[in-house]
């Protein structure tokens, strides 16, 4: 961020206490007097297993022939959880039995902080929307070599691996 989204003029680094706590160097507006923190979106992405853990759903979009995890965006005003069940619900009509917080990472091509979940699902009767060209269940084993490689999708779920225990 190099310009003030509200005036257009260039910003500086201004060290900046917020409430007594120092925050380090922000990107100032010395016109509208403003910090301007850094923006980003925020997105939720799944690993979604079956009721007894054993397989999980991988699905493909956009007509990229890849294997990754159901993600989207999260909407104004609403909460990491909500935007997680609404994404699962829309994407591939699942309903969440129950779910765990896995890991965040930040991805610079979108601009995005990306929040994963494991989830669990009732069943596993897959419904696809008009965002997802193709949704599969694959065996644990089987997930490894049919995610794509180098990725968040394949980050994700290896980390959910190391907390299966702690969803059963």
């Amino acid at each position: 961020m190099q310009y003030c989204s509200e005036c257009g003029t260039k910003l500086i680094s201004k060290e900046c206490y917020n409430c007594g706590i120092y925050e380090g160097l922000v990107p100032y507006c010395p016109n509208c007097e403003v910090y301007r923190f850094p923006l980003f979106n925020v997105a939720v992405s799944t690993v979604i297993y079956n009721k007894d853990l054993s397989k999980l759903l991988l699905v493909r979009q956009y007509g990229k022939d890849w294997n990754i995890l159901v993600a989207g965006y999260v909407s104004k005003g609403e909460s990491l959880e909500e935007a997680l069940k609404r994404e699962i619900s829309e994407e591939v009509g699942l309903k969440i039995q129950r779910f765990k917080f896995n890991a965040s990472r930040y991805f610079p091509k979108s601009n995005s902080l990306i929040c994963n979940f494991i989830t669990v699902t009732e069943c596993e009767n897959v419904v696809c929307n008009n965002e997802v060209d193709y949704a599969k269940w694959y065996c644990i084993d089987e997930a490894k070599e049919a995610i794509l490689h180098n990725g968040l999708a394949e980050y994700f779920f290896l980390e959910s691996l190391n907390k299966l225990e702690s969803l059963r």
